[in-house]
């Protein structure tokens, strides 16, 4: 009867630890995600100065979302962006992280190269759309230095094309984010056995036989979880193309994100459109999550 009094006073403690992450998850995630939920069903917006609604609709406000035609373009602005960002950023962060933990290579100064690379993950968005907006004006550095040499002779106007605009978007997303992936990598990389390094070493594998068959299939789980956690950023991306784009996604719109058409909802008060498109935005990125799981996270072998 004591053992069991004491578990029951130890658990009485874990309870209480555990109260204030519960408190906060259902204050700020669980009460805003059904009221989410429950705003999509309703018509409540402004139209002008009087407010309309909330009326109960049912799933007007999904139908629509889909009849629009515009949430397919801004999906596809979203994802081609993550795409253009994350392909070298997992690139180049495999390729560090596979260098910096290498004790073969005996690097001097490891470690300041590191804060280097992880800096631009400190720097605030709207910091680094305004460097980037200054570099990339007409009048500004990179155009004056291509004139100079030789490579244009009228200034290009980089935020004025499609393929430009997406393309500064998703190098600023990479130069913030890659820091990020290699440290989490390179954790990765310095949790594998050296034994199986040096057993490979003996055999006589090359450096990169030992990368592709030793190392990337053990850090798996890494790739993994950086992939899935990409993804939600990806399309979740906001902040740069409205700081850039000041908000319009121009050119064409070609620039405007899942993200920022829930935002000009949200500033015109239409709550009920919002939700909605909040509940589809977490349905995909729910399905898009247990696909990428489903592809790279199987740990099953075919026999």
């Amino acid at each position: 009867m004591k053992k069991n009094s004491k578990a029951v006073r130890y658990n009485k403690w874990g309870y209480i630890f555990l109260l204030p992450f519960i408190i906060v998850y259902v204050v700020f995630q669980l009460i805003p995600m059904v009221t989410t939920i429950y705003n999509s069903f309703f018509e409540n917006y402004m139209s002008g100065l009087n407010q309309i609604g909330p009326n109960f609709v049912g799933l007007e406000n999904y139908k629509k979302l889909f009849t629009d035609g515009d949430i397919w373009i801004y999906a596809k602005n979203t994802l081609l962006m993550w795409i253009m960002c994350f392909i070298p950023q997992i690139i180049f962060s495999l390729l560090l992280g596979a260098w910096f933990s290498d004790v073969r290579l005996k690097l001097k100064g490891s470690r300041f190269f590191k804060t280097v690379i992880y800096l631009p993950n400190l720097i605030m968005a709207s910091a680094f759309s305004m460097l980037f907006f200054t570099l990339f004006s007409d009048g500004g550095p990179i155009n004056s230095l291509l004139m100079q040499i030789g490579f244009i002779d009228t200034p290009y106007k980089f935020l004025s094309h499609a393929g430009s605009a997406r393309g500064l978007i998703s190098l600023m997303n990479c130069l913030m984010w890659f820091g990020n992936t290699t440290i989490l990598l390179m954790a990765g990389m310095m949790g594998i056995d050296t034994s199986l390094f040096e057993a490979a070493e003996v055999d006589g594998a090359t450096s990169t036989q030992v990368f592709f068959k030793i190392t990337l299939p053990l850090l798996r789980p890494i790739l993994v979880y950086v992939m899935i956690t990409s993804l939600i950023g990806g399309l979740q991306l906001f902040d740069v193309p409205q700081i850039l784009t000041n908000g319009t996604g121009d050119p064409m719109q070609s620039t405007m994100t899942l993200i920022m058409f829930l935002n000009k909802h949200l500033y015109s008060k239409n709550y009920g459109m919002a939700g909605a498109l909040s509940v589809v935005l977490f349905i995909i990125t729910a399905i898009l999550s247990l696909i990428v799981f489903k592809i790279t996270g199987n740990d099953k072998r075919k026999g």
